[in-house]
């Protein structure tokens, strides 16, 4: 293997000979999140610095293509996206990356496949990508679990103030036993509504279950009775989930029928003591709706693991709010559910290349 070339935060280098005879390098991969486990068990997040590539990555992808790799812990750029897709053949993104029109032009006809490591695909131009022919693989099932955990932290971390707590045990504001300081709201007996009964609101209503939960309420495009029965959950209108729930979990994927469905109208039919959850896509909730409603107590409090946009501003005023918890989308961020994400999507990239079946193929 011959030493990478820099070429400014970009790290090029052959690897393999597998698909040489088809002339171009035929992949462009960002892979400053792929994970492995080191011996003895040490996590460790490798950004492919001194051009030294991780095995994980080597394993799946640079022992059969040419690589373009972008070298920082930072999003691509826009202009050097559209410079260093050209001529491409494959290309791994993340949800961070916006993949549109512009940057398919960039690429040119030769590109056969896009892997996305990411269980949302709201960033890519489906309808274009469509068009052109272009395959797409994503990482569904695999973040599901640690999703789920996720959204069940937050919303134990909302209801029971958790944060509060500890800014106040920090600020002094700890001061003696009270009766009624920093209470919050309990899951045992309560109504959990779910917006979106999909892998990831199954999972989360399988682990809200134990908590005591009295009756799971579900909404979405169609029933699942199937799937419901698991939980003994009523598929209802989305205003009825706002007005019976005493929480509410949004784990429904993005799509133009879900856009701002979490709106004035939805807020004002919750009930004040309620509190609200989204794990799923900043962009399903109106946050000016739901600022408004948390200032004017027309709900408890909130739990945000996504925003629009993200990262959200520093002065955005929801971060002003005490019965917000906003958390920097880490839904999937476990050590052990990035690593297989990323395999899998170096694994749907090289399939896509070979024009084999993707382990993991999003069907346009």
């Amino acid at each position: 293997m011959r030493d990478a070339e820099k070429m400014g935060p970009w790290r090029s280098g052959e690897h393999g000979a597998a698909y040489r005879a088809e002339g171009q390098p035929v992949a462009l991969v960002r892979l400053e999140v792929l994970c492995e486990s080191l011996p003895g068990g040490d996590p460790a997040v490798v950004r492919g610095k001194n051009g030294q590539p991780s095995p994980v990555v080597t394993a799946c992808v640079l022992r059969s293509c040419t690589v373009q790799q972008w070298d920082s812990n930072e999003p691509v750029p826009r202009a050097e996206l559209l410079a260093g897709v050209a001529g491409k053949q494959g290309l791994l993104c993340l949800l961070s990356d916006r993949i549109d029109k512009e940057v398919l032009d960039a690429a040119g006809s030769g590109l056969k496949v896009i892997s996305t490591m990411s269980v949302g695909f709201d960033h890519l131009a489906l309808h274009e990508i469509k068009k052109r022919g272009i395959r797409v693989g994503y990482t569904p099932d695999v973040l599901t679990d640690a999703t789920a955990e996720l959204s069940v932290a937050l919303l134990l971390a909302t209801c029971r103030r958790l944060p509060e707590s500890v800014e106040e045990v920090k600020n002094g504001g700890w001061t003696t036993w009270k009766p009624l300081w920093m209470c919050g709201y309990g899951l045992s007996d309560s109504i959990v509504g779910i917006l979106g009964l999909g892998r990831i609101g199954q999972a989360v209503a399988r682990r809200l279950k134990p908590f005591g939960v009295k009756k799971f309420l579900y909404a979405g495009s169609h029933p699942k009775p199937e799937i419901a029965a698991e939980f003994q959950a009523e598929f209802v209108p989305i205003t009825r989930l706002a007005e019976e729930s005493d929480f509410i979990v949004v784990t429904c994927a993005l799509t133009p029928e879900t856009q701002g469905i979490c709106n004035k109208d939805f807020f004002c039919r919750m009930k004040k003591n309620s509190v609200f959850i989204n794990t799923s896509r900043g962009a399903v909730v109106n946050q000016e709706d739901l600022y408004n409603a948390l200032v004017n107590g027309q709900i408890a409090a909130a739990g945000l693991d996504v925003t629009t946009p993200e990262p959200l501003p520093t002065d955005h005023p929801l971060l002003s709010l005490k019965n917000c918890v906003i958390l920097p989308h880490i839904g999937s961020a476990t050590y052990t559910t990035r690593n297989t994400m990323s395999v899998l999507a170096a694994n749907n990239l090289l399939a896509g290349l070979k024009g084999e079946p993707m382990p993991s193929e999003l069907l346009l």
